[in-house]
């Protein structure tokens, strides 16, 4: 199983739908699909569009439940991410948890992604 992640707000569609499907951030409609980070990525992701917030959760997402509609596409200087081009179906998160930051204004991920950018 290939596992990829999605940083979004507290309250927000991803964590309150516990049934259905959910269609995405604000960024992600304007885009025209859902924005994911691998492990690898992840931390990146938070620091470069998240360093500001407090109020954040992490989801993790099983790839094998997403299908077709999931694509790897280059971004960040070539490099492939995930991004979904339908809803995202919450039979495919795996857990939600909080984002918080430290005292040094770093994001604490949990256990389960490593800091060597691995899944556990």
């Amino acid at each position: 199983m290939t596992v990829i992640y999605k940083i979004d707000h507290k309250g927000s569609r991803l964590e309150a739908e516990r049934e259905g499907s959910f269609v995405g951030s604000p960024d992600d409609l304007r885009d025209g699909y859902i924005h994911f980070s691998t492990a690898a990525q992840v931390r990146a992701t938070a620091a470069k569009y998240f360093s500001h917030h407090d109020d954040l959760i992490i989801a993790a997402i099983d790839t094998e439940r997403l299908g077709p509609a999931l694509k790897w596409e280059a971004a960040r200087g070539g490099t492939l991410f995930p991004h979904l081009y339908a809803a995202l179906p919450m039979s495919a998160v795996l857990w939600t948890k909080p984002l918080p930051r430290a005292a040094d204004g770093r994001h604490v991920f949990p256990a389960e992604i490593g800091t060597d950018g691995e899944t556990r």
